[in-house]
């Protein structure tokens, strides 16, 4: 993220009232009569948040995500604008000394506002999407407390609420340039408020004469990516009244290794800056001979080098300093002859992309560096590459992009259209966009400032759905031209805009470094040509994504499936009403139409059947008898589907397909569909399935054809390597083994190795498990492990119900570190029952915490180098001595596969009340859901941050472990 010269962000300390409420006017508040506390009606506010986000903080508003509490606070197309219009008020101190300079800086305001310093009013324009940098040096008091005040108004045009609701409501809002879902949508309640609110960081910032402005840093290459080229192109603004000498300097520093900085480059300009001016400046290009390069998520590492910008003016000193993380990296893209659809490249090698799309963190806008942090590690670990940030969402902060950069996901970034608010819908909404196309374009152009240094910041995207009207669309197509440094070789004789004339640095562009497509569904996306034809959004048959009619073009913006999760979150987001589980509906021609409470069609709960198409997913295993088996069996389906979906897509990865981004992989508030952690943060059992697919080498079976394919997305051939197909069934046997060794694999392809017999055997079993395991022949360590569960054709999953009586002895080895409030659990989780006889050194039985099964490694490293060292910790052995182990053991007399494991972290709460939800949130797992054959063991990491005071506790739960089983507890 920039960070500015003598920043300080004001995060808190803030009050708020309702303005109707406030008997004084600005000018009085900021002057003679300053509100003294949170007495009425001044309440402590959240800043930056929204007006709904305070008086829920105050408790005025019920929880608006909780049950049908929404439907309990008024919504301002029922209250009116004043309602939500409110004053923002809080005090800071700036100390200034002799051609010093203050901005009072806004990064974000939902709609307008009227800012009072000090008794002074500055009216700031409309617009949710622009940054305000106030100067209030003459306004300021130097050497005392200075007090501000901000009238803050909604959106011009909330809309109003349909009674059957929409797809963002009446689409009023789409006159504004706001975020679209606030009326609504099909995944989401309204927000009552329609994000009213300082919702973005407020922050002064002190410099001297001259003031550094958005900085543009962009990289070239030559020699096949053996020398890099950093442009930089600078505004500077020079508020003295006399012609300022400056020495205008770049320092390029990298830290390889822990501890280590390497300095790059320094690099000083003399220049003078006339009085009372604004000047732009670009620096000669710096050269880097073997740079680090940034790679996406799965591709290599997420090298950022510190750029810092620094001018010091003469008779003063340092007037200002900038700073920025930057990732030396290029990418391209271009339509696909061989699939028609969009193929991006990264450094010159192809990336098959597998993400999901993003709506934002919350719908009350309580945005933070920390709940970001988690939201991207979670896309990292699900091995994501790419993140579509929808139309009618954000265009999301820095921070967002900052941990984008740092776990190296891609960010696809659209615009502020949606098909439904700008073209169609229920009524048919306007096609023309915003009333104020001027506006509009302000904040576009304002956005790609604030982003454009970003790495992961692939490709800018015009609408979803829809494109802009058509002034709008021209006029980004013309902001947002390529510079022929970037201009795709496949796409070369194509035009992209009015290229004359053409400035011979890059930096000098707004971007020119990223294409820009004018809505989700064109231009190599769905069918290329705006037609409807992403989706579908339902449950589907699992072998029905790999089949060759299941979608038809080659990259897949939107689809989308069930999200249901574990029961712990149902209670802590619903009354007991809440908790009955859907009425099970017989139809006349065999299907099962689920029938959900008022809660769960109020929080949009998608079913696991559609009638006529697809049988009900969850009846597979036998009628849920109640809230927790329920959502058990939700997860069982939840795993299958996505791993089925992405294994489906990667199974023609350049044959059929160039990419698919999930519909969707999280939810702003507490809905019950298309999510693979819910608002809480705690994980699906679609999130490992995803983890699963997603792995950059992957060994799979194609439920299809029954094949075992071997997918390798990364640039190395894979050699010297084996297959190891198991078949175990319920009664702990295994039927079926094969082994196929000495193969390899080239990279970025997609291999098909051997059908899976096992079905058309002689009596086979109805319902039984398969494990693949894809290792190295040299050491016998595994690259890629896939479980599966699996019945005949025709069948059903309903004997894995008696199954759940099976009683399968485990032994847990476990050892915990703490770094202040952060803790990390290394296990080894192991299936002690006896085991047959194995063929294969990868599969013997554990002798112990350092055994043969240390070299099990369940997935390939995911992210960062970090995490790397982690997983090699897990795999090896903790140290010579068993000081600080701790072995639990579950026993069982039965042999078996023990099936779905979950494990979860809990405070230990003594006097807890039933029913109190105890989860300590967020946890990263190295993997859950997980299922061990006879005598395996698993490493699994566990990392969190505990509360103060509380002790966690590790709980684990599965088919065979319903009641819970209490593993390690933090002592």
């Amino acid at each position: 993220m920039a960070e500015q010269h003598r920043k300080r962000t004001l995060d808190s300390g803030w009050l708020a009232a309702r303005s109707t409420e406030v008997q004084f006017t600005g000018t009085q508040l900021t002057t003679t009569h300053p509100p003294t506390g949170p007495t009425s009606p001044w309440m402590e506010a959240l800043v930056p948040a929204t007006v709904l986000a305070t008086l829920v903080k105050n408790k005025i508003v019920p929880d608006p995500f909780y049950g049908l509490q929404n439907e309990h606070i008024i919504d301002i197309a029922d209250s009116g604008r004043d309602y939500y219009t409110f004053w923002f008020f809080t005090t800071f101190n700036c100390k200034l000394s002799n051609n010093e300079h203050c901005d009072l800086n806004f990064r974000g305001i939902n709609y307008s506002a009227d800012v009072y310093l000090n008794g002074h009013q500055i009216v700031l324009p409309k617009g949710m999407f622009r940054r305000h940098s106030i100067h209030v040096t003459d306004i300021v008091h130097a050497d005392g407390t200075n007090l501000l005040a901000v009238l803050v108004h909604p959106p011009d045009h909330p809309g109003r609420i349909p009674p059957k609701g929409g797809q963002g409501g009446d689409h009023e809002i789409g006159k504004d340039v706001a975020t679209q879902y606030v009326e609504g949508w099909d995944w989401m309640a309204p927000i009552r408020d329609r994000n009213t609110g300082i919702w973005d960081e407020v922050s002064i910032s002190v410099t001297g004469p001259v003031k550094i402005i958005d900085p543009h840093l962009v990289s070239t290459f030559s020699d096949d990516y053996k020398k890099a080229y950093l442009h930089t192109t600078i505004e500077l603004q020079n508020r003295s009244s006399w012609t300022a000498q400056c020495s205008l300097s770049v320092q390029v520093t990298i830290e390889p290794e822990d501890s280590i900085i390497l300095v790059e480059h320094l690099q000083s300009q003399n220049l003078s800056i006339p009085a009372n001016s604004w000047v732009q400046y670009t620096f000669p290009e710096l050269i880097f001979s073997n740079p680090y390069l940034w790679w996406p998520n799965g591709m290599g590492k997420q090298s950022l080098y510190d750029v810092v910008i620094n001018i010091d003016v003469k008779g003063f000193g340092e007037s200002d300093s900038w700073s920025h993380h930057f990732g030396f990296r290029k990418i391209e893209s271009h339509i696909d002859d061989a699939t028609g659809g969009r193929l991006f490249k990264v450094n010159g090698e192809p990336i098959f992309i597998r993400g999901g799309n993003w709506i934002l963190s919350d719908g009350l806008l309580r945005l933070s560096k920390k709940r970001y942090s988690s939201d991207i590690k979670f896309h990292a670990d699900m091995n994501f590459n790419m993140i579509r940030c929808w139309g009618g969402g954000l265009a999301e902060r820095p921070e967002f992009y900052h941990y984008c950069d740092y776990y190296g996901l891609l960010v696809w970034q659209e615009f502020w259209i949606t098909g439904d608010v700008d073209g169609r819908g229920d009524p048919v909404s306007n096609p023309d966009g915003p009333l104020d196309h001027d506006l509009f374009l302000f904040c576009a152009r304002d956005t790609v400032k604030l982003l454009r240094n970003h790495p992961s910041l692939a490709l800018w995207v015009g609408g979803n759905e829809q494109i802009p009207p058509a002034d709008i669309n021209a006029a980004l197509k013309y902001d947002l031209r390529l510079h022929p440094y970037f201009k795709s070789k496949d796409e070369s004789s194509k035009p992209i805009g009015d290229l004359s004339p053409t400035p011979s640095d890059p930096s000098q562009y707004l971007d020119g470094t990223r294409i820009y497509i004018q809505g989700s569904m064109w231009d190599g996306f769905a069918d290329g040509m705006g037609n409807f034809t992403d989706g579908p959004y339902e449950i589907q048959n699992p072998e029905d994504f790999f089949k060759d009619d299941y979608y038809k073009y080659g990259f897949n913006p939107e689809v989308g499936s069930v999200g249901m999760p574990v029961a712990d979150t149902i209670r802590a987001t619903m009354p007991p009403e809440g908790c009955q589980i859907p009425l099970f509906k017989k139809l006349p021609n065999g299907y099962v139409e689920e029938v959900p409470n008022a809660i769960w069609e109020y929080h949009k709960y998608i079913p696991y059947s559609k009638p006529n198409k697809v049988h009900d997913q969850i009846q597979l295993y036998g009628d849920a008898k109640d809230l927790d088996d329920f959502c058990l069996k939700a997860q069982l389906v939840n795993y299958i589907q996505y791993r089925a979906l992405l294994e489906g897509w990667t199974s023609r990865m350049w044959s059929k397909y160039t990419g698919v981004l999930i519909w969707k992989t999280q939810n702003p508030w507490t809905g019950l569909r298309g999510q693979f952690y819910d608002h809480l943060l705690d994980q699906t059992a679609g999130f490992y399935g995803c983890r699963c697919a997603a792995e950059p080498i992957h060994v799979q079976l194609n439920l299809a054809t029954y094949l075992i394919e071997v997918v390798n997305t990364t640039s190395k051939e894979l050699s010297n390597v084996a297959i190891e197909t198991s078949v175990w069934d319920l009664e702990g046997t295994r039927p079926y083994y094969s082994l196929n060794e000495n193969l390899s694999f080239l990279p970025k392809k997609v291999v098909p190795i051997i059908e899976m017999k096992y079905p058309k055997s002689k009596d086979p079993k109805p319902v039984y498990f398969l494990l693949l395991k894809l290792y190295n022949m040299s050491d016998k360590s595994v690259i890629s492990r896939n479980f599966y569960w699996l019945h005949l054709s025709g069948g059903d999953y309903k004997l894995l119900e008696p199954y759940r009586e099976t009683k399968i002895p485990l032994k847990i080895t476990s050892k915990v570190s703490i770094e202040e409030s952060v803790y990390n659990i290394q296990m080894h989780v192991t299936n002690s029952s006896e085991r047959p006889e194995s063929r294969s050194s990868t599969v013997r039985p554990s002798d112990g915490f350092c055994g043969p099964q240390s070299l099990e490694t369940p997935h390939c490293s995911v992210g960062k180098e970090q995490e790397t060292v982690l997983f090699k910790g897990i795999h090896g052995c903790f140290s010579g001595k068993s000081d600080g182990l701790k072995v639990t053991e579950i026993k069982g007399s039965d042999v078996g596969v023990a099936f779905f494991l979950q494990i979860s972290v809990h405070t230990s709460k003594k006097n807890s009340k039933e029913g109190e939800d105890t989860r300590i949130l967020p946890v990263h797992y190295s993997d859950n859901y997980f299922s061990l054959v006879p005598g395996e063991t698993m490493p699994i990491n566990i990392s969190f941050e505990a509360p103060q005071g509380v002790t966690p506790q590790v709980l684990l739960h599965g088919w065979n472990y319903n009641g819970g089983e209490l593993i390690y507890e933090v002592v």
